[in-house]
């Protein structure tokens, strides 16, 4: 990866809806370069995907909480069968294997607390393998979706 290409990354992490004709403009390639670094970034697995990203609080999701989960077992059966379960809840955005205690953090999101309580109540606990869960709510988003460092 040359200085090139993270150019097209940086211009791709402000705007993923940029045509390639004004990327190719922005980075200073003509428009076949451009487009073949842009398919071989893509084919690479350096580019995984293109989204819109959304307001949680104009969809009503305004409940937030970060919850630390501390499973019983460790093995590779344990892991695996906790990690298929959270597959399966679309309210966790974001989940993320630790070292140490806890063992995982999940960002959750509601649209209230009795909506975080129903799921904390009826999903959340009843995780295979969980042997603790402990809950933070988070009271704003300070950063948020922030590019890559390039």
């Amino acid at each position: 990866m040359d200085r090139i290409d993270q150019k097209i990354l940086a211009e791709l992490q402000a705007d993923g809806r940029l045509s390639v004709t004004d990327l190719a403009e922005r980075v200073g390639l003509s428009l076949s370069p451009c487009h073949r670094r842009v398919r071989a970034l893509e084919q690479s697995g350096v580019i995984l995907g293109y989204r819109a990203q959304l307001a949680p609080s104009a969809l009503g999701l305004n409940f937030s909480a970060m919850v630390f989960v501390t499973l019983r077992e460790g093995d590779h059966q344990a892991v695996a069968a906790f990690e298929t379960a959270l597959q399966g809840i679309v309210q966790i955005v974001e989940a993320q294997r630790l070292f140490g205690e806890p063992d995982y953090l999940l960002q959750v999101i509601t649209r209230d607390l009795p909506a975080f309580q129903r799921l904390y109540d009826e999903r959340l606990s009843t995780l295979p393998n969980v042997q603790r869960l402990t809950s933070t709510l988070v009271m704003k988003q300070v950063i948020q979706d922030r590019t890559l460092p390039l």
